[in-house]
């Protein structure tokens, strides 16, 4: 698979999340070809403000391979992180984040802060944007029209 591949999956859960009631953001973790594991956002439904799509999986693929070190794995994820998700990124080690839609309110990987790969980290990884941005994107205005 490819990554409009694996982003399709991750939109999947956006949309699991969005017909919850949560902001539609999803998230999957590859690892050797295959999902290793899912995440949505959770916030409203387990009254936890740090679960956010990325945070989830992250939690899930550590508990898969019994280890919180995510190395050669890459997230798949429909919304630019947060700061908070760009930090956990760095401390699980991610080889690769692929990210559909830019956040102009909160990104962490370049759009209001650059925390990904700054110089002074201790780890750097690789970072693609854009992947069915317009898709992700779309999702999102829906679900706020919808709420208004």
């Amino acid at each position: 698979m490819d990554d409009r591949a694996w982003m399709s999956e991750a939109l999947a859960e956006a949309h699991l999340a969005g017909e919850a009631g949560e902001v539609p953001i999803g998230a999957v973790i590859v690892r050797e070809g295959a999902i290793i594991a899912r995440g949505q956002n959770r916030t409203l439904r387990a009254v936890d403000p740090t679960a956010h799509a990325e945070i989830v999986a992250l939690r899930a693929a550590a508990e898969v391979l019994g280890n919180y070190r995510l190395n050669g794995c890459s997230l798949y994820v429909t919304l630019e992180p947060c700061a908070m998700c760009a930090g956990a990124m760095i401390h699980a080690r991610l080889d690769r984040l692929v990210f559909a839609a830019p956040d102009p309110k909160t990104g962490a990987c370049g759009s209001v802060l650059a925390v990904l790969n700054h110089p002074r980290l201790n780890h750097q990884m690789q970072m693609e944007q854009g992947v069915l941005a317009d898709d992700a994107a779309e999702l999102l205005r829906s679900f706020f029209r919808k709420r208004r």
